[in-house]
């Protein structure tokens, strides 16, 4: 027999030889493996990944719960913002009205006054007008107006050279209509009781008619200014 045939003889049979106690080995493996460690092993596994899911669920709803209390405050801020609104925008509206720069309705009573035709009685002048005014304001009068003149804590009641009034910067002219809002019975007791000023004129010669009824006042027309007030 020929060297190279010889070697390869014996390369085969060292493959054949390793083969075969391979194959041995793996049949030994497999008769000692135990079905039950196999399926302890699953379990095992089935634990692991059964916890995992339950801790990714336990996260996700704790960021669910975490959004959901967001979503409440937002509700929350936003409900509290309303009525702060709300608020706000009421006491601005009541701030409003006192100031005069709303339209107002409500009873009240409707004063009338003349000058008189008799030349030997004194025409209205600005004070007449300011002694009802304040008669009216002290028997708690909400609104007031002269000649359809809103009356605020800004207004003026001039007369001018003996000839004219002046409200609000602007001519008026007899008949001076006032309109006041409030209780009607306390607003004309404030001028014709015992010595109020509706009095004192009827008894000079002027023609005064006072009317209790449903009172609309108009608002402030012009702008409110100030001079020496500073905003904080």
């Amino acid at each position: 027999m020929k060297k190279g045939k010889i070697t390869m003889v014996i390369t085969v049979g060292i493959v054949c030889f390793i083969l075969i106690t391979v194959m041995t080995m793996q049949f030994k493996i497999v008769n000692e493996t135990n079905i039950t460690d196999i399926e302890n092993m699953r379990e095992a596994e089935l634990t692991t990944e059964l916890a995992n899911w339950k801790s990714k669920y336990e996260e996700t709803n704790l960021k669910y719960e975490d959004v959901q209390n967001t979503i409440n405050e937002y509700k929350q801020t936003q409900t509290s913002t309303q009525e702060t609104n709300n608020l706000v925008d009421k006491e601005l509206e009541q701030a409003n009205t006192i100031m005069g720069l709303t339209d107002v309705e409500g009873e009240g009573i409707v004063i009338t006054i003349n000058d008189s035709t008799n030349e030997e009685i004194r025409n209205i002048d600005s004070d007449d007008l300011l002694l009802i005014v304040n008669s009216l304001k002290s028997a708690g009068a909400e609104a007031i107006s002269i000649n359809d003149e809103r009356i605020t804590n800004v207004s003026d009641i001039v007369y001018i050279n003996y000839q004219f009034i002046k409200v609000n910067g602007q001519r008026i002219l007899s008949p001076y209509i006032i309109k006041a809002i409030g209780d009607p019975a306390y607003l004309e007791s404030s001028l014709v009781g015992n010595g109020g000023h509706i009095d004192n004129l009827r008894k000079i010669g002027h023609n005064v008619l006072i009317e209790k009824q449903k009172v609309k006042i108009e608002k402030y027309k012009d702008e409110i200014k100030t001079k020496y007030i500073e905003e904080e």
